[in-house]
């Protein structure tokens, strides 16, 4: 099926309308209304103000519940991981310690001819 053009669908909405569709339009516009909350007008603060400081503080009490909800790793899962950071350093500072011998002869002996 081909995609219609606007022309098509602006006449499709104006026979709708004039065919009493209103309540499909209504209900459409009401589910918009939903999916994009922006678009209606903002909500008054209530006559509340806010207090200074109060959003570091809420901040903090957001984190706070957040940490709560951590899995924080045990003493082994630790050590196991702080190996295997230590390890994998140690492999690739040998592999770079080699390439650095390897490519220093080959610059001297190739590039420079001593």
């Amino acid at each position: 099926m081909a995609k219609q053009t606007r022309q098509q669908r602006r006449a499709r909405r104006a026979q709708q309308q004039t065919t009493g569709d209103s309540k499909m339009v209504a209900r459409a516009r009401a589910r918009q209304a939903q999916v994009r909350p922006a678009a209606q007008a903002p909500k008054s603060q209530g006559g509340q103000r806010r207090t200074p400081g109060g959003g570091a503080r809420r901040f903090v009490a957001e984190s706070w519940g957040e940490l709560k909800k951590v899995e924080w790793p045990n003493q082994s899962q630790v050590i196991q991981g702080t190996a295997v950071v230590l390890i994998a350093c140690l492999i690739v500072g040998v592999y770079l310690y080699a390439n650095d011998l390897i490519w220093k002869r080959v610059v001297q002996n190739v590039f420079l001819g001593q």
